[in-house]
């Protein structure tokens, strides 16, 4: 946030000083957090705010919306894969391409190493993510349920 100092008695654009305050963002997220700008200053839990079949309602509609985009791209994933890989096995069988199976072994255990040390490094945010998550479902389980209820429908439509 910039200011600008306007001292009486100098209208020379010159000699007009900026003044910079500096915002510390860790403490400001902290204060300030975005839910409390879109919802308001007083939302907390949603069980003090719906009654218990709004609460199931909103649930199911946003998992089985969930489920529903998660069963389309999970098909259209599988099928990209699963063509690649019967592709790039004909591929082979017919000559076309020629794999190295010692190298590709010996680059999968490397890449295996790699991440189980980035695994163990990023463990901390994975567990405080985890940590949110839990309490936000005992806050809200009723919405909770809900979601999880039509997250199976949409999958299974």
């Amino acid at each position: 946030m910039a200011t600008v100092d306007h001292r009486e008695g100098q209208d020379d654009p010159e000699s007009e000083e900026e003044v910079y305050e500096v915002v510390d963002l860790t403490e400001y997220a902290r204060r300030h957090q975005w839910w409390s700008r879109v919802f308001g200053s007083n939302s907390g839990p949603i069980a003090e705010k719906y009654s218990v079949a709004t609460q199931i309602a909103m649930g199911g509609v946003t998992g089985w919306c969930a489920g529903y985009l998660f069963q389309r791209v999970g098909k259209i994933a599988a099928t990209a894969v699963g063509g690649g890989f019967l592709l790039l096995q004909i591929a082979n069988h017919s000559g076309y391409v020629q794999v190295d199976w010692k190298k590709v072994e010996k680059d999968v255990n490397k890449a295996k190493k790699h991440l189980k040390k980035k695994a163990n490094k990023a463990a901390p945010e994975i567990n405080t993510f985890i940590e949110e998550a839990t309490d936000f479902i005992k806050r809200n389980i009723v919405l909770s349920s809900g979601f999880v209820g039509g997250f199976f429908l949409g999958l299974a439509s």
